[in-house]
């Protein structure tokens, strides 16, 4: 594992997902000092995370078809400067286009900036929990930093959110400066590249079932974070300072499932993590949707936290290995188009909610959820004892082009964006595998 890269990487995460996480938190004062309606708000949080997560896996097509390391500062820089355009213009329409490019730069950074993770931390799972759990800090972070810059200098002082991604992009090209000092790997012939790739075949089948897992995931998952406090408030008369605080817990409790997921998928084969999360869920969920009392559901909202977290980073991994050609199209249909359906449900939940109440919609995502389940028993490991090289290997680079500072040069470079040649098949990994 190389442990310097992961932790830069894992601070460009940070980074980045502070910027996904800001688009909600400037919306309560778009309203307020620009008297936008409901309708109008949504509108902006589409353009930003529906285009977000469409648009992510046409970056991973591109990923996959030659080495974009210079994706992870430009996706930052640009959701950057969409955020600070979004609270500093005078229209409506600017405001919405200004959050479309803050989407389009946040999708831009997760492909390349994950198969980089992988390649510093080859097979280990803690390794990319690390990664992602970056990202929710990231987004945690954020509600707090723009209240602070708004409340202390209002809309118009915003450009000071793109202060941690000007630190960050100068910080990555000096690391970049300095790997360019050590030199490239060797340029591989495309004929020994051709015969690794063929080793390993994208199993589109088994990705399949994983997407459906991970659609599975998603639908829960955005109707409660999005309903949990209205629920507390509304059916179990819990305070407004109770529905916050359990949706706080809720995130800090996916943060600390997302570090176990990988510990727990390093000792026991990935699909450890994976079973045991959607098995616990499952419960944890009925708790929050039947709880008598707010206490029971606030008690469920940490289980279901921690439980959905556990299977998050082995999913990243699994889908990259189902798909060893592809690792950006893997990573960009995961966690971009398979994590946005839950998004797209929302409208309809919310009018079933309106309907017929908050409870029906509990119950009806908690059988989604065991859907979720039965897929995931279904999954099957596949680790791979070595890994094929990638079309943005050395080889496939025009002279003098960096890598970045995780684009796993030296030995690492020849296995490209997804990683360095795997270790061969550990006992816990197997016994997790079938």
């Amino acid at each position: 594992m190389k442990r310097g890269q992961l932790a830069f990487l894992t601070g460009t995460h940070i980074v980045n997902d502070l910027y996904q996480g800001a688009v909600p938190a400037l919306l309560p004062f778009l309203m307020s000092q620009r008297h936008y309606s409901y309708t109008a708000v949504s509108g902006i949080a589409l353009a930003a995370s529906g285009l977000s997560s469409v648009v992510q896996p046409l970056f991973g097509l591109l990923v996959d078809r030659r080495h974009r390391g210079w994706l992870v500062p430009a996706g930052f820089l640009t959701a950057a400067a969409g955020i600070t355009g979004a609270a500093m213009a005078d229209s409506y329409l600017l405001t919405w286009l200004c959050a479309a490019l803050a989407g389009i730069g946040i999708a831009a950074y997760h492909p390349p900036a994950t198969n980089q993770a992988r390649a510093a931390g080859g097979q280990s799972q803690r390794a990319m929990s690390l990664f992602s759990v970056g990202g929710t800090l990231g987004a945690s972070l954020a509600p707090a930093l723009v209240t602070l810059v708004v409340g202390s200098y209002g809309l118009d002082g915003c450009w000071l959110l793109a202060v941690p991604a000007l630190v960050t992009a100068a910080l990555w090209a000096v690391q970049g400066r300095r790997q360019r000092h050590r030199g490239h790997a060797p340029a591989v012939p495309s004929t020994a590249r051709g015969a690794a790739a063929g080793a390993h075949r994208d199993d589109w089948r088994a990705f399949g079932r994983l997407v459906a897992t991970t659609v599975a995931w998603s639908v829960p998952y955005v109707t409660v974070t999005s309903m949990l406090a209205l629920h507390i408030q509304r059916d179990l008369h819990g305070s407004t300072g109770l529905g916050a605080a359990a949706l706080t817990l809720l995130t800090l409790a996916g943060a600390a499932g997302t570090l176990l997921g990988g510990w727990l998928g390093d000792r026991h084969g990935r699909l450890a993590p994976i079973r045991t999360g959607y098995l616990l869920a499952v419960p944890a969920l009925a708790a929050v949707a039947f709880a008598p009392s707010s206490t029971v559901a606030v008690a469920g909202a940490v289980a279901f936290g921690l439980a959905m977290f556990l299977p998050f980073a082995p999913q990243v991994t699994l889908a990259q290995d189902y798909l060893p050609t592809r690792p950006g199209t893997a990573s960009g249909l995961t966690l971009g188009l398979a994590m946005s359906v839950g998004g797209l449900a929302a409208p309809a939940l919310g009018g079933l909610a309106d309907a017929h109440g908050l409870r029906t919609v509990l119950a009806l995502v908690l059988g989604v959820l065991a859907l979720g389940l039965g897929c995931a028993l279904r999954l099957r490991d596949r680790v791979l004892t070595e890994r094929p090289l990638q079309p943005d290997a050395p080889a496939n680079r025009t002279a003098g082009e960096p890598d970045g500072p995780a684009g796993a040069v030296g030995a690492a470079g020849a296995a490209g964006a997804a990683g360095p040649a795997d270790e061969p098949v550990t006992r816990g990994a197997a016994s997790g595998g079938r």
